[in-house]
């Protein structure tokens, strides 16, 4: 099958809350007891966070309410592709598990987007998201056939590159909760990525919990932040979509070449098994072993067929076929670890910077926050 075929199922976007790390923070210590004695009957100005002046009065200090962020994204990880199905003008789809087998896919995507949030609660912050993302994902992956002895083996190798752009909309929130400058967030999104390729956005959820601690700097206001967690993403499994045949085969011609050797190869093998079942005696085709190579191979070859000759009709009337599909996809891993730190100039402005690696994915973030009473 030709490798551009595939480029409309590979997309990943991984969305991030751009999420900067202030928090109510408990005073504690003797060398702050100024500080706690002025909270204490001091009169809170905002209407934000609910309990604000109670929070406030019994020794914690609050960031300012509101504020508003903006974050640059950028991530690679790999992903892994099941239960693919694929058909031609709207006819049936043909189930492509076991023929078709994917290696080092992976996703590389960045994203700027903006955060407006609120504190709701003392310990509770929500917000927003709305982003614009470049998505460019590679696979690598091959048409495999069994042999009459079930023995697996390559008939066709592809690859291929789609870059996608897309919009990004979520919605999150972070219970957090800091004393004596220690602090733990708990920082959770959920987001849907647009994406023309696709019948419906694609949605995924973030959880990030961190533990970090804040060093003050002899300026008022001014301190620096540290802290290291996990970040794990779950993404909705299911996606279907139609592309234009035109759009996924540039080089028809280099295609059509393919899709005809492949088919060869695929009648060669039919040959084989053929071959192989009727060199049997009716004692050995009885045997529910050799049944069972028999029928596997013939279906394997059967979806080969079916696939190939689809592509290869759709070929001959390029202008006006299209592909349907249909798949499940996940991230390889899950969770991976992050370390970051943000330094605060002053409870308005903020700078942050976060890196995530082991497991399969690496990413890099940065914001600039601006923070303001409501």
């Amino acid at each position: 099958m030709k490798k551009e075929i595939f480029l409309v199922f590979m997309f990943l976007l991984i969305s991030t809350a751009g999420f900067s790390q202030v928090y109510t923070n408990k005073v504690v210590g003797k060398k702050n007891a100024a500080l706690l004695d002025s909270l204490k009957v001091v009169e809170y100005p905002y209407a934000l966070p609910i309990w604000g002046e109670k929070a406030t009065q019994k020794g914690y200090q609050l960031p300012y309410s509101a504020g508003f962020s903006v974050n640059y994204f950028w991530q690679e990880s790999d992903i892994v592709i099941n239960n693919l199905e694929v058909g031609f003008n709207n006819g049936p789809k043909y189930n492509l598990d076991q023929i078709v087998r994917f290696t080092d896919s992976y996703v590389t995507a960045s994203a700027v987007n903006v955060r407006p949030d609120i504190w709701l609660f003392p310990f509770l912050n929500i917000y927003g998201i709305l982003g614009k993302a470049n998505t460019a994902t590679t696979i690598n992956a091959g048409i495999w056939l069994p042999d009459p002895d079930n023995n697996w083996s390559k008939i066709m190798d592809f690859g291929t590159k789609a870059e996608f752009n897309a919009t990004t909309f979520g919605l999150g929130m972070t219970p957090t909760i800091g004393i004596g400058g220690g602090w733990l967030a708990l920082d959770m999104n959920v987001a849907w990525t647009d994406i023309s390729a696709l019948d419906k956005p694609a949605m995924s959820f973030i959880f990030g919990p961190r533990l970090g601690k804040t060093f003050k700097f002899n300026k008022p206001e001014s301190n620096i932040a540290f802290w290291t967690g996990a970040f794990r993403v779950h993404l909705k499994s299911g996606t279907n979509g139609s592309l234009a045949i035109k759009d996924l085969f540039p080089n028809a011609g280099q295609a059509q070449d393919k899709v005809d050797q492949a088919i060869t190869k695929v009648d060669e093998k039919q040959v084989q098994v053929d071959a192989w079942w009727n060199g049997l005696s009716s004692a050995d085709q009885a045997k529910p072993s050799n049944k069972a190579k028999y029928e596997t191979a013939n279906n394997a070859l059967d979806k080969a067929g079916n696939l190939l000759n689809g592509i290869d009709g759709a070929l001959s009337t390029i202008e006006t076929s299209t592909v349907q599909y249909s798949l499940e996809k996940a991230p390889k891993d899950m969770w991976n670890f992050i370390i970051g730190s943000q330094y605060q100039y002053n409870r308005h402005f903020m700078l942050r910077a976060e890196c995530g690696f082991l497991g399969s994915r690496t990413q890099f973030m940065t914001s600039l926050q601006y923070r303001f009473g409501l």
